[in-house]
């Protein structure tokens, strides 16, 4: 009957140095944790550009991994598409002459809004885009929202500047580095945007859950109501936030908070466009009335000799 085998590390110099190394490995692991966490905790900026440094490191691989990814995910769907394109292309042939009125219709009622835009002087605040970046990736199980454009302050990205997404916004930008931002999303906890109802203007404030949705409350009216299916937009208010911009759309009915779902998801958008930080317009000066003059007083009349 063969021998058992001794399995003790002091009989295999491979287990000898396999069991050395992990314990090198575990020792250099304790200790660059113990630095970080002395870092973060006395000296912040140090460890905020030790971040972003990292982040630089770990942004092209995690691109080259999302479009690996996306290749993969691609190539089912682009078998199914070959097999549709020929009863596609015969449904919007027919379709197409259906369309023809439509297009006409559309374009009579674009030619009217621009009368009646005319007619009523309305003025539209410009946005001005300050980069178009690709969204890297996004923490999608942690309770801080965060997400990581590929665009950094030599792109023009300062911390600071709203980002929105296809659907609508997406977050802020609060750290920079060289090629690399960092993003807060609608969702997380530190995140508050004033908003507004579109059916009635209702101002309200829409503030991050953590959990992928928002929590939307009234600004001034105790108890108003909201219905599901509400969509509220940024009012502008304060700053920052352009006015217009989809943000979320209510889940159910509620009153005085309700809970809503945003619109722009990262993890479903590919890129991202980072806006100027939005200044309200001053108000126009207050006319004062001009002080009214004095009376001149009548000259006496000569004395008569």
């Amino acid at each position: 009957m063969a021998p058992q085998r001794d399995r003790r590390p002091g009989f295999s110099r491979r287990a000898q140095y396999g069991l050395f190394l992990g314990y090198v490995a575990a020792a250099a692991g304790a200790l660059i944790a113990a630095a970080l966490l002395l870092l973060s905790t006395f000296h912040p900026a140090g460890f905020a550009a030790a971040r972003g440094v990292v982040r630089e490191g770990t942004a092209p691989v995690s691109l080259g991994l999302r479009h690996v990814r996306d290749f993969l995910a691609s190539g089912p769907a682009a078998v199914a598409e070959h097999f549709q394109t020929a009863s596609d292309n015969r449904r919007l042939l027919a379709q197409r002459k259906q369309d023809e009125a439509l297009v006409q219709r559309a374009r009579l009622l674009v030619r009217e809004n621009a009368r009646l835009r005319r007619l009523l002087e309305v003025r539209e605040l410009p946005v001005e885009a300050v980069a178009t970046a690709r969204l890297v990736s996004s923490s999608a199980s942690s309770t801080r929202r965060y997400a990581v454009l590929a665009a950094g302050y030599h792109q023009g990205v300062r911390s600071g500047q709203p980002v929105r997404g296809p659907e609508g916004l997406l977050g802020r930008v609060v750290e920079t580095s060289a090629n690399t931002a960092r993003v807060v999303l609608l969702t997380d906890p530190d995140s508050v945007i004033p908003v507004r109802r579109t059916r009635d203007g209702l101002p309200a404030i829409a503030s991050g859950r953590g959990d992928g949705f928002v929590d939307v409350r009234s600004a001034n009216v105790a108890n108003a109501p909201f219905l599901a299916g509400d969509i509220f937009v940024t009012s502008g208010i304060g700053g920052i936030y352009p006015p217009g911009i989809p943000v979320a759309r209510v889940l159910q009915n509620a009153r005085d908070t309700a809970t809503s779902r945003v619109f722009a998801q990262p993890d479903r958008s590919d890129f991202a466009l980072v806006l100027r930080t939005f200044l309200p317009p001053l108000p126009p000066p207050a006319a004062f009335p001009a002080p009214a003059a004095s009376p001149v007083p009548a000259p006496a009349p000569d004395a008569v000799p």
